[in-house]
């Protein structure tokens, strides 16, 4: 709609996950390294939290890119507290059959299958997103599942990404020995003012622009509407260059997003602040 206007290659904002308009600020560096630690070091557990729409997934499929050939990966998303069997699901995520059999044969499937992975020199890799929706219990399985070892080798690798409410779960008490599994752990906070400021400029170049297009003044009231969570400041930019196109602005200042604001604030389902 506004691209050509603009001079844009693609929508810059679009709150689907793109490994490609990744920000690697501070806090998003910290967290893949600490994926990229738990990885190299063969960590049994990883945990990775933050915010709804803070670039948890974004970091994820970037991981993903990036691993080599000798990764079997398998990746959980359909996770919330009515999981019965969670064991279904992770044979699910590796193709493997799962269907009427007692949690006894379910298990020892699993690990013929992590054994034989092992034999052909390959990694396995299980994923579990939305984490914070898996129960104590659920929880307590994928330890169980990494008991699963040859010698002194991992078999099995995880990466828990969950919402704040992981984080949570993982200090009660009765978690101890969960969490003394966990070998890399990052919670990814809010981008900070400055930080906004070069979220906004990166995303626009990776779309073809390489010229400012929102006022530094627009982009801090953009930070402090937004409380600095990427996914909400695409939405806001996105919603901002709309109203700027619409209007035929050279340029997107504070004013314009003022309005933008107050719009949704008076017009909107999800008022942004």
């Amino acid at each position: 709609m506004y691209e050509a206007f603009y001079g844009l290659k693609e929508k810059p904002f679009s709150i689907q996950p793109d490994p490609d308009f990744l920000f690697m600020g501070k806090r998003h560096s910290l967290a893949y390294a600490t994926l990229e630690y738990s990885i190299r070091n063969k960590a049994g557990f990883c945990v990775i939290s933050g915010e709804i729409g803070s670039g948890k997934t974004t970091l994820i499929r970037h991981l993903l890119n990036n691993l080599g050939q000798e990764f079997n990966v398998g990746l959980v998303y359909n996770t919330h507290q009515d999981v019965a069997n969670l064991l279904e699901w992770v044979l699910l995520a590796f193709g493997l059959p799962y269907q009427n059999t007692s949690q006894v044969a379910l298990y020892d499937e699993f690990q013929r299958f992590l054994i034989a992975q092992y034999g052909a020199g390959k990694r396995v890799l299980l994923i579990v997103d939305e984490a914070q929706n898996l129960s104590p219990g659920a929880l307590e399985s994928l330890r169980m599942l990494s008991n699963i070892n040859a010698d002194k080798d991992q078999l099995l690798q995880m990466i828990l990404v969950g919402q704040p409410q992981l984080r949570d779960v993982l200090r009660r008490p009765e978690m101890q020995q969960f969490v003394q599994r966990v070998s890399a752990h990052f919670f990814i906070p809010p981008l900070e003012i400055p930080e906004v400021l070069r979220y906004i400029q990166h995303r626009l170049k990776v779309s073809g622009r390489e010229a400012p297009l929102f006022s530094p003044s627009a982009c801090v009231r953009i930070a402090k509407a937004s409380r600095g969570i990427p996914r909400t400041i695409n939405i806001l930019c996105d919603t901002a260059l709309v109203y700027g196109f619409s209007g035929a602005a050279a340029k997107i200042d504070v004013r314009l997003i003022e309005e933008v604001i107050r719009d949704q604030g008076k017009y909107g389902v999800f008022p942004i602040e």
